[in-house]
């Protein structure tokens, strides 16, 4: 019995990810960072759901999600509830290697910016689903969407292991049926609603970033 929850429990729910969402913006347009991590375990199980093509982001993205959920935890986690609050704690601290990889190299700020880039990368794939056909190749808007976001910041050899792993990527209805959606021609719809929530999310922390010159952090 604990084996199939362990199984149900790693399935990816697009709804779910669409709630988490729903919930990461407070009304003064800050974002918590405790639904900002949730929304993300979410899209990691959506990245391993279609294999091991994507480890190399999703490995990634699990050990940023536990650097951040440990500040969470931690003695200071009050400074951490948004990430308005924890730009502000980190900077003011100079806790935050803003030059060179010094002596805070797992700051909040640094990793929250490395998932923040990928969450680019995944918006604008699913926005590349949600209104391509049925026959459109996945590996060239999986590779479109990774060039304009992800690319610039890695380097030749991972840009070159994403180029092979995009190629193996199964069609658009594989991508669908793993959404988990009943019924499945609810998923452009929900897409449609999700997809926006992850921009705005993305939006405001850009402009933070951007604000206190975060968005280059080594």
């Amino acid at each position: 019995m604990a084996g199939s929850v362990t199984a149900e429990e790693q399935k990816f729910c697009l709804k779910e990810v669409l709630d988490t969402f729903k919930l990461c913006l407070t009304e003064n347009k800050e974002v918590y960072l405790e639904h900002y991590v949730a929304g993300w375990r979410g899209l990691v199980k959506f990245l391993n759901s279609l294999g091991s093509i994507f480890g190399f982001i999703s490995k990634d993205a699990v050990n940023k999600i536990q650097i951040l959920v440990t500040y969470l935890n931690g003695e200071n986690g009050s400074q951490y509830v948004t990430v308005q609050s924890m730009v502000k704690y980190e900077l003011d601290n100079e806790l935050v290697d803003i030059t060179r990889r010094g002596s805070h190299p797992e700051s909040g700020c640094r990793t929250l910016l490395r998932l923040h880039r990928a969450l680019r990368w995944l918006e604008l794939f699913l926005e590349r689903l949600r209104t391509s056909s049925e026959d459109s190749k996945t590996s060239v808007m999986c590779a479109e969407a990774y060039n304009e976001s992800l690319a610039k910041h890695h380097p030749w050899v991972i840009r070159k292991a994403a180029g092979m792993a995009f190629c193996v990527l199964p069609g658009r209805p594989a991508f669908f049926e793993v959404m988990n959606v009943s019924p499945p021609e609810q998923v452009v719809p929900m897409l449609g609603e999700a997809i926006p929530l992850i921009s705005e999310v993305y939006q405001v922390t850009e402009g933070l970033y951007a604000q206190h010159n975060l968005l280059d952090l080594p």
